[in-house]
Order: C-alpha cells, then sequence, then structure tokens
C-alpha cells in the first residue's frame, strides 16, 4: 500500500487534531499520501490533499475512520459501491466497529501499509426510501415522533404479508446493526458471522410483538397504514425522512458491501464482549470506575488529565 493514497474520514464535531497529526508526522516520514474531503479541509494540515467526498473513496486504497461507529459507519458507506478496507480509530465512548486507540496507531499505521492485516466483511441493507435510495450498514428504523402516536406499519417478505406493527419504533438491523438500536428495543444479538437481517418492534402495542429473523436472500416491504401515526426514518442513525404519514420502506441484505480492518481480531472480539456486559449494568461510569483496584483507578485517571500547555 505504500506510495497510495488514504483517505481521513473524520468524525464532524470532536477534535480530531491529535490524531490527525500523528498520522500527518507518520505519512511524511513514509512518503504517503493523505487525502480528506473538501469540507474538512480547515481541520488538517495543508499537505493534506482535498477531495471533493463523493470522490474520496474511488481515489483511496483505504480509508482511516477517526471518531466512533458512526464515523466508521459513514467510512463505510462512502465506500460502498468499491469497498475499500476502514481502519477505526477511536475516539468515541463505547464503540464496536472501531479497533484501534490513539496510542496505538503508529504501529497501526505500519501493519495498514504493509498489509499485516485480517478483512472482517460487513453487509448493509440496501434500502428504497419512499423512492430515495439509501445505504444503510446498522439499521434502517421507523421511529414514531413524540406525541403524535404510534408507528403503524404493515410488513411483507418476498411479497407476502405477514402482519402489523403498532410500536413506538420498528428496527430492522443487519447483525452489525444487532447490538445497536435493535439490542435496545429487545432484539437478539446476532454472530457477525451470520447473513441474517431482524425486524424488531420496540414497545410494542398491537400486532407482532417479536423479532422476526429472516434470511439474507428475503426481501422486506415495509408499509405505513393510514392510521399511522408521522414517522421519522433513521438510517444508522442519522435523520433522513421526518413526518412522514405515508409511503413504504423496501429493504434487501447486500453482502460483502464493506471491508474493515482487523489487526486482532480474537482481542477485538473479546472487548466487544466486555462492552456488551458492561451496557446491561445499571452504573454510571463513575459508580464502575469505582470497582476498580486504586492503581488502575489511578492510571486511568492520569491518563483523562489535560495534556500540559
Amino acid at each position: 500500500m505504500a506510495g497510495d493514497v488514504l483517505g481521513l474520514v473524520l468524525h464532524p464535531t470532536r477534535d480530531v487534531s491529535e490524531v490527525v497529526g500523528t498520522i500527518a508526522d507518520w505519512a511524511a516520514r513514509h512518503r504517503i499520501t493523505l487525502a480528506v474531503r473538501a469540507e474538512d479541509r480547515a481541520r488538517v494540515p495543508a499537505a493534506v490533499e482535498a477531495i471533493a467526498a463523493d470522490e474520496l473513496a474511488d481515489r483511496c486504497a483505504a480509508l482511516i475512520s477517526i471518531g466512533g461507529d458512526g464515523t466508521m459507519l459513514g467510512a463505510l458507506r462512502m465506500a460502498v459501491r468499491d469497498p475499500k478496507p476502514v481502519l477505526g480509530v477511536h475516539l468515541g465512548r463505547v464503540g464496536f466497529l472501531v479497533e484501534v486507540e490513539p496510542p496505538d496507531l503508529p504501529r497501526a499505521l505500519e501493519r495498514l501499509v504493509e498489509h499485516d492485516f485480517t478483512v472482517e466483511s460487513h453487509a448493509c441493507l440496501a434500502c428504497d426510501v419512499c423512492g430515495d435510495d439509501v445505504v444503510a450498514f446498522n439499521d434502517i428504523a421507523l421511529v414514531r415522533q413524540p406525541g403524535a402516536g404510534f408507528v403503524t406499519a404493515t410488513l411483507a417478505v418476498d411479497g407476502q404479508r405477514y402482519g402489523y406493527y403498532r410500536c413506538d419504533a420498528l428496527v430492522v438491523s443487519t447483525p452489525t446493526g444487532s447490538t445497536a438500536y435493535s439490542y435496545a428495543a429487545g432484539g437478539p444479538l446476532i454472530s457477525p458471522a451470520t447473513e441474517a437481517m431482524v425486524v424488531t418492534p420496540s414497545a410494542p402495542m398491537a400486532g407482532i410483538s417479536r423479532s422476526v429473523l429472516l434470511s439474507a436472500h428475503e426481501t422486506v416491504h415495509l408499509e405505513l397504514r393510514a392510521d399511522s401515526a408521522p414517522v421519522a426514518v433513521e438510517m444508522d442513525g442519522l435523520l433522513i425522512r421526518q413526518a412522514a404519514t405515508e409511503g413504504s420502506v423496501h429493504i434487501r441484505y447486500v453482502k460483502d458491501a464493506g471491508r474493515v480492518v482487523r489487526l486482532d481480531p480474537r482481542r477485538y472480539q473479546e472487548r466487544n464482549q466486555l462492552k456488551l456486559s458492561l451496557l446491561d449494568l445499571p452504573l454510571l461510569p463513575d459508580q464502575l470506575r469505582e470497582l476498580l483496584p486504586d492503581g488502575l483507578r489511578e492510571q486511568l485517571s492520569r491518563r483523562e488529565l489535560p495534556p500540559p500547555r
């Protein structure tokens, strides 16, 4: 990968300057070109090339996502036409997709250009939302507007009607997305090795009240009923349609749509298992910290101190 262009995908609001500086210094020493979306030009050093957002993935050999899972999902969507390896650098809170912590970044970059990594393939949902084509790597959700009633929609699979939902939200997710909104709504965890979609209602009031697990070869069709309240449509947590009162969502599963760089797959899986178990604990972060041994708690506090100026 030496001599190729590496694209930077930045968290939209977090301060990424320290991580970008580390990557830029490393790239200068190794004579590697870096690129970023034109709208992020002011957030990176002058040596980083600015490229139109819809061309960045096409021009790069790999992408480096700097942020949390949302930034990582954005990088995967950016490269969906021609999937490129995406390395995730963790600046978020939980982060189930990202693997690399900032202190480990220099070695991770070395391994990236040396092709010393494995690729984790991710499926996506190709969705027709009321005539607009969108792609979701986690999930697509129909969500009620507070105080406006409930989402009421029918479910059809491969053209055959199954029944209807009346609920606060209706979530269709990939195996990757099964740890996100679907999980919070009571849906099952699905192994990443499984090719499947899951449809999960949140707070169902009537109709289908449990998750429905479907094959990757089936297509899902959700249609708002006339008695549905206005709904918002979210794709990977991003609002793409607001106050829809009619229309339908047609969803199909697309395998191998994204390529995630994994440097230590086993350690990554172990960390995700721990993160999932912590999500189910009814404790705040400060309460969890008090459970740590004194030495580890002090070490963590030192890491969180702001750098000297």
